[in-house]
């Protein structure tokens, strides 16, 4: 088969950044995405790799070799039915991952509802500061790195482990392809509402992945009834729990918070082992995202003292509460988080944090599980660490989100993204923090509101 490679769906973090780890190994790559868009377009230009806006069948006519369907193509899209109808070679993302990449590495695998990225790029990051040369593929760009994915020079290699399905064609999630030795369960909720009808049916997919982990292997988890009853399902590898210190101390990873905001952490291993992390992350729930990649980095042979020296130099990840600026004395946030539990978890850690000045949240419903109405009812109590929060549906619900935050007069609903830059204007002054929540680029929100609140600084 050729050495060419045509990725469909290139634009989004994790086929993008296997579109880099293929380059880097010597194929000729090209791809097409229904929008070309940075920060991913700019990567991959500036790698060489050509690019197609749309899903034409005609992009398949210079096709010499396999094409990686992306999980957002559907059957009825033109360049899926020519596939189909050409008899053409095609592949998962997932699998080709774990069939020309991960094979014979030494595969650590982040899997959660939440945290996936953060811990995968600190663990990445320990790694690295212990000169391991691990090569990553995360769905964000840890600052130490600058970059989203590489093969790496050792045997090591990180994924970001995510439990959504594969493609059209393989249902199963991504991380069942990946055959980890070490894996993190960070924690287990309900998500993705589109294509897992209940919490039961995802912990199924858990299950498969942990069905996957070798004897010699490791699985460190965080606490949770889910996990519990995925691990009941059976498990043939030895587990290492993380948890916060009013636990057992010395039969698991702990940690205790010796600062409000959990900048600055007490770490204890199994073995009785103490060290003392300060870092600039706050809030418990990077607490103990930490605590879990110095677990798994020890299965990989790193000393826990040398794995909290590297995280006192991590910088975190982009777009995980990211400071974009302060234009007149207004500090901007922007924040990946999508979820009530992640929602609560930031704005908690925030307001340990901002001593003075109102926190202001402005939240988009943009995953499908959101704009399902999953999880209407923890809204408003997953916004209640903020002076006001700002929830803006930017594509139409059938659902009622005011009647669902109506009972906090600090939360209201705005019905697009010009009339919440407005709202939050008015709010925000000298001395406040704004957090923009949303996995998406928000209508361009972010990059709107600096501008705005910048220019009224200048009147």
């Amino acid at each position: 088969m050729s050495d060419h490679i045509h990725i469909l769906g290139i634009c989004g973090t994790f086929m993008g950044g296997l579109a880099l780890l293929a380059r880097e190994s010597g194929y000729t790559v090209t791809g097409s995405d229904r929008n070309i868009y940075p920060p991913m377009s700019t990567q991959l230009q500036d790698s060489g790799i050509p690019l197609t806006d749309g899903y034409e069948a005609a992009q398949l006519a210079s096709v010499t070799g396999q094409i990686i369907v992306g999980n957002a193509l559907s059957r009825g899209q033109p360049v899926i039915e020519a596939m189909l109808n050409g008899r053409l070679p095609y592949t998962s993302g997932p699998e080709w991952l774990g069939r020309h990449v991960l094979q014979d590495r030494w595969v650590l695998a982040v899997a959660g509802t939440h945290g996936k990225t953060s811990t995968a790029s600190m663990l990445a990051w320990i790694l690295e500061h212990a000169g391991l040369q691990p090569g990553f593929l995360i769905g964000g760009v840890p600052a130490n790195f600058g970059l989203s994915a590489r093969l790496g020079g050792g045997q090591y290699f990180v994924v970001e482990a995510d439990e959504y399905d594969s493609a059209f064609f393989d249902k199963r999630s991504k991380f069942v392809h990946y055959r980890p030795k070490t894996v993190i369960i960070n924690n287990l909720e309900y998500d993705h509402a589109d294509i897992f009808p209940d919490l039961q049916a995802i912990e199924t997919q858990f299950h498969h992945l942990v069905r996957c982990v070798p004897g010699e292997g490791c699985i460190v988890r965080g606490q949770g009834n889910a996990i519990d009853r995925v691990l009941a399902r059976g498990c043939w590898t030895p587990v290492e729990p993380v948890q916060a210190a009013n636990g057992v101390v010395g039969q698991s990873w702990c940690w205790r918070a010796l600062s409000p905001n959990a900048s600055k952490l007490e770490i204890s291993s199994p073995e009785g082992e103490m060290a003392l992390l300060e870092w600039s992350l706050i809030g418990e729930h990077n607490a103990a995202n930490a605590t879990a990649a110095i677990a798994a980095a020890a299965h990989a042979g790193v000393p826990m003292v040398e794995a909290v020296a590297g995280l006192q130099r991590f910088k975190g990840v982009r777009r995980r509460l990211e400071l974009l600026g302060e234009p007149g004395g207004t500090a901007v946030y922007d924040d990946f988080a999508h979820h009530p539990t992640a929602i609560e978890s930031t704005l908690s850690a925030m307001r340990e944090s901002v001593s003075q000045g109102k926190l202001i949240a402005i939240i988009e419903l943009r995953s499908n599980t959101m704009r399902l109405g999953e999880h209407a009812d923890q809204l408003a109590k997953c916004a209640e660490s903020a002076d006001h929060a700002l929830w803006c549906a930017t594509t139409a619900l059938n659902w009622d989100l005011e009647a669902a935050v109506s009972h906090s007069s600090q939360q209201e609903v705005l019905p697009d993204v010009d009339s919440t830059i407005d709202r939050a204007v008015a709010l925000a002054g000298a001395g406040d923090t704004i957090v923009v929540m949303t996995n998406g680029s928000f209508g361009g929100l972010h990059g709107r509101l600096l501008s705005k609140l910048s220019e009224r600084s200048q009147l």
